[in-house]
Formats: structure tokens, sequence, C-alpha cells
């Protein structure tokens, strides 16, 4: 009889520590996010300031321990590197898909998000990049968002600036013929002619180009005195640095993918006066640019660059929307996040238009002076 009392007390506490565990595991779920960009190669850098965002993101809002369907709810983030390379991007978008995300943050470049986002799309889950090709938002995919600007809000602000305040006569295009670089350089340049600039050269390289005098002296040959470069700071640093050598005077323009320390540092003394455009005010204006900021330098021990303050705003945004629906099924929650109107860091109102896109169309110009990127006006509308 005491054997029989024992071995039924033995299964009675079996039963209610296997009913607590059941009860603890019922209270509390993970919900997984995906993210991807380059985090190796020569975009490393654009790729980690990218992942830097989203984890700090992630972070602060797990830190409100959020409730989601009735559970507590941790967030956690699977990054992989797509090595900026299109085929590479869609075998880590399959990837990431078959590991069980609910939502994708990424990836960097246009070129690689376009091709990407197809995956995504047929899977339903929902995706927030920095791809600013006006064609990412344009396929007809309920699925997919920016955390910045497209190319057609900026390239189009900066083809009008350069004419109309900047007086540029005589203006020649050069791009990397990447979806970003086209897509800005086309932008650009329609933009310029409405507002009547004459174009005089647009001419084409690639993103893994290192020598750009034959280019040059073609261009030179036509007298510019305005070069707009579309690609990112491994091509337009050494571009400058050799218009500079073929004493070319003309002022040289890029997007904000050469808003890079690296690009003044590689560029060195050519660096001075170039021009460069980026989406948003600048962090010290970004109305929770401060308290960002001091978070970022805690949690990394680095100031925050160029991507970190957007990516930081797509990942909230997408864990919002979660919230909000109650689920984290992304057909739930899917337009919940299309209806997104938040204070972020970056805006008063992160909020999206009917494609995907940002509302806002705030670009800032900055300038080089003196080794350091100087803000210079802010142009666009809220």
């Amino acid at each position: 009889m005491k054997i029989r009392m024992t071995a039924l007390a033995a299964a009675a506490s079996a039963f209610v520590a296997l009913s607590c565990g059941s009860a603890q595991a019922a209270g509390t779920q993970t919900v997984k996010l995906g993210l991807a960009a380059p985090m190796t190669g020569a975009q490393a850098q654009y790729g980690k300031d990218f992942e830097s965002g989203v984890q700090l993101a992630i972070d602060d809002f797990n830190a409100t321990k959020p409730v989601i369907d009735g559970k507590e709810t941790k967030f956690v983030l699977e990054a992989l590197d797509d090595q900026a390379d299109p085929k590479t991007g869609t075998v880590v978008a399959q990837k990431l898909v078959d590991d069980g995300i609910k939502g994708m943050l990424g990836h960097f470049n246009s070129g690689v998000t376009i091709p990407a986002s197809a995956i995504y799309s047929r899977a339903g889950i929902p995706q927030i990049s920095t791809a600013t090709a006006p064609a990412y938002t344009r396929q007809g995919f309920k699925t997919t968002f920016r955390m910045m600007t497209s190319d057609t809000q900026q390239g189009g602000v900066m083809g009008k600036y350069v004419v109309d305040t900047l007086h540029a006569k005589r203006i020649a295009i050069i791009d990397d013929r990447t979806a970003y670089g086209q897509g800005l350089a086309e932008q650009f340049e329609t933009a310029a002619k409405a507002a009547g600039g004459n174009i005089i050269d647009h001419q084409f390289t690639s993103d893994k180009a290192i020598d750009f005098k034959a280019i040059l002296t073609g261009i030179k040959a036509k007298n510019p005195d305005f070069i707009y470069y579309a690609g990112a700071d491994t091509q337009s640093a050494p571009l400058l640095k050799q218009a500079r050598s073929l004493a070319m005077k003309a002022t040289f323009a890029s997007g904000e993918m050469s808003k890079t320390d690296d690009f003044i540092k590689i560029a060195g003394p050519a660096a001075e006066g170039a021009i460069v455009s980026l989406a948003g005010l600048p962090l010290e204006q970004m109305p929770g640019g401060a308290g960002f900021t001091q978070r970022y330098k805690a949690r990394f021990g680095t100031e925050p660059t160029t991507y970190a303050p957007y990516t930081y705003d797509g990942a909230i945004a997408m864990m919002q929307a979660m919230q909000k629906a109650n689920s984290s099924d992304p057909a739930v929650y899917l337009p919940v996040l299309a209806k997104t109107d938040m204070k972020g860091v970056t805006s008063d109102h992160f909020a999206y238009d009917k494609y995907g896109d940002l509302r806002d169309a705030i670009i800032t110009v900055y300038k080089s002076e003196n080794g350091q990127w100087k803000p210079v006006t802010v142009l666009g509308s809220r």
C-alpha cells in the first residue's frame, strides 16, 4: 500500500510539473524576424549599420515586455549575409522563409531586394526595406514597404535643387547600373531636365569598377560644370579623386550611399566641397535623434551612422503592428502595418501611402567641409 501511495504521489507530482510547464509555455512565445544585408565585402559597413538599428529596436521593444495574443512575446532576429548579390539574396530569402520568420527587415540593396521580394510575397510575409528603387513598391505586392524615401523622391528633389539653387548649367551623370544607381540617376535626370538643366552626358559603369579615367576623359571634353554619380562610396570616392587628378573642377554630387566617413578618407582632399543627399533630417534634428543616439552608443559603443535610425523605425513599425493586431500571423498584422502612422526616431509621422512608400519626402543636402559632412539645407515636404 505504501509503495502504491508513493507511486501515485510521484505521478501526481510529475503531472503538476508537466501542467505548470505547459502553462508557462502557453504564456510565452518567441517571434522570429528576418534580416538580410551585405555583412561582408565592400558594402559590409552598410550592412552592419542596418543590423545595429534593427537589433536596438528589438532590444527596446522586448524591454517593454509586449503581450501578443495573450502571451508575453520575445522578438529574436535571424540575420544573414546576402553579399549585396541578387542571386545570393534569393537563396537567403528562401532560407529565412523556411526558417519561419514572421516579418522581414531588408534587404539593403534595391537590386537584391526586388528579386527577393517575390519570395516574401508568395509566402505572405511583410517586408520593410531600405531599397530606394521605385520598382520595389510598384510590383503589385501588398507585402512591400520602405524605411526610407524612394529614388523618385530623392532624385527628383535633387535634380531640381542643383538647377534652381546651385545653378548647374552643364550636367554629366554617371551611374553604376545597379537598380539603386540606375533608378536614382534616372529620377535625377528627369527632374533636372524639367527644371531646365542641360544634361550633356550620361555614362555607365559598374559597382565593381575602380578605374574611371576613360569615362571622365570623355566627359571632360564636354566641359561639365556639374557631375552627378549614382552609386556607392566604393566607386564615388575614387571617381572623384580621379576627376580632380584630371583637373576637372566641376561640382560633384551623389546620393546617400556616398555619405560616409570612408568616402572622405578615400577621396582625401578631393572630397572637399562634394555634395550628397540623404533621406530625412540630420540625426541631431530628428524627433527621436538624441535619445536614439544615446541608446545606440550605450549598446554598441559607437556613433550611429546613416541607416540605423531608419532601420530602427522600420523594425518598431513591424513589431507595433503585430502588437496592435494582437497577432504575429503575417496575414493578420499586414493590414495594420499598412496603416502605420507612428512617431518614430526619424519622423513624427512615420506612415505609408497606398504603395508602401513613406509619406514624408524630406531630403537633407550635405557638403563635405574640412573632413566632415555638414548639413546645408532641408528640401521636400512633409
